[in-house]
């Protein structure tokens, strides 16, 4: 597994790396061409990831760089520092926390799940799944499911935006005359404008650097879009403002701010600052008619808080790690098959010879052997479980039953 994310790679970069749906096909085509046959690209406005089985693994950093480079103008070797990469159970490991909303900005996120089963089935329809992915995918949505059901980590993302939208219907009432203005697309402010738009409010339009990313978000949420240099008019229009850029600098002021609220004739301006770092100005809530809010805010009028959404995200770390462990274990008994299978076909060839031919001496075969190397099968799938099928221990039962170590043959 391979790509960037929110923590990785600047905004600018990632923006630019964002893959949607009609140019998945050519970032698997170029994959494809490096020898890769099963691969799934997730892109999001957090992250742009590659679950692949590679055949070529030094080089895969530079395949994957040079597959989601080239359609945007980047060579590989700019974009290789960027990446990130998990081979074997640590990229297991990755898939499930990120389907079970773990590796997200907003821990507990409903979102990714499905943005996850969407870039499966886009593998699938470009002939680019495979069993490997598929173990693995399957795997991560069972895991999931138990995060979701067994433990409250969804209740936290969701108990935020709908304390945001309380304190917003608290201000303003009802909502169906109302407007709101989104700044960046991060999932917190995606998942309070959809609640938002379900309370009633539809008048909405997204903002953002980059207008790819305000036309991706603006198309979830049913909302107009447009560039950031349209934030002064369009904060005139905004009875509520989500500011979730986190841009390293204050996009609203309370300069800004005032002058806005004279033009607005006073009406009261609800705005939510999810973005760290903050995008509002701390100087903006010593204006009368700015009811400002930030994360620290809501948490402290949500039923569990930071304390209980940590607490539950350490249940859910749990979870994943119990559900690796099962599935390294089931690959490991799943490696133990083919040893099983020879020593069947060899016992079964024995059996033969001493019974002769035909149909009556194969099923005679088959139904000895099955019964002789029942225990035996057994115990090989249950030492594979435990790690303990290796080369050593293959090469005695070789020895014990009289078969070829290096499987060439039956034996002497």
């Amino acid at each position: 597994m391979i790509g960037v994310n929110h923590r990785t790679c600047p905004d600018s970069l990632r923006e630019r790396l964002y893959v949607d749906d009609s140019e998945v096909a050519a970032v698997i085509g170029t994959l494809r061409i490096r020898g890769v046959r099963e691969a799934m690209v997730l892109s999001t406005c957090d992250r742009v990831e590659v679950t692949a089985v590679f055949q070529d693994g030094p080089m895969a950093p530079m395949t994957v760089a040079t597959a989601l480079g080239a359609p945007v103008g980047l060579r590989g070797e700019e974009l290789v520092p960027y990446l990130y990469r998990h081979d074997g159970g640590e990229a297991v490991r990755h898939v499930f926390r990120v389907a079970s909303a773990l590796d997200s900005q907003v821990v507990g996120e409903p979102q990714v799940l499905g943005q996850v089963k969407a870039a499966q089935r886009l593998s699938q329809d470009l002939g680019a799944w495979g069993p490997s992915l598929d173990r693995v995918l399957q795997a991560a949505y069972a895991v999931a499911k138990r995060v979701r059901t067994e433990t409250r980590i969804g209740e936290g993302a969701v108990s935020l935006a709908t304390a945001a939208v309380a304190r917003v219907q608290d201000l303003h009432g009802d909502l169906s005359s109302r407007s709101c203005l989104v700044i960046g697309g991060d999932e917190l402010s995606v998942m309070i404008a959809r609640q938002l738009r379900e309370a009633g409010l539809h008048d909405l339009t997204v903002l953002d650097r980059f207008r790819r990313r305000a036309a991706v978000t603006a198309a979830e949420l049913e909302a107009h879009h447009g560039p950031l240099d349209d934030l002064a008019d369009a904060l005139d229009r905004a009875d509520v403002v989500i500011a979730g850029l986190g841009s390293g600098r204050y996009l609203i002021t309370a300069e800004t701010m005032e002058t806005v609220l004279r033009r607005r004739r006073r009406r009261p301006v609800f705005l939510l600052d999810v973005a760290v770092p903050g995008d509002v100005e701390p100087a903006v809530h010593r204006l009368d008619e700015a009811y400002v809010y930030d994360i620290g805010d809501l948490e402290r009028v949500t039923r569990e808080g930071r304390a209980g959404r940590e607490a539950e995200a350490a249940k859910a770390e749990a979870l994943v790690e119990e559900a690796l462990a099962a599935f390294d274990q089931e690959l490991a008994v799943r490696d133990a098959g083919p040893d099983i299978a020879r020593l069947r076909a060899h016992l079964e060839a024995q059996i033969r010879e001493g019974a002769g031919t035909g149909a009556d001496a194969d099923a005679l075969a088959r139904r000895i052997a099955g019964r002789v190397l029942h225990a035996p099968s057994e115990t090989m799938r249950r030492w594979a479980a435990a790690g303990r099928l290796d080369d050593e221990t293959r090469g005695l039962i070789a020895e014990l039953f009289g078969l070829d170590p290096a499987g060439r043959g039956d034996g002497p």
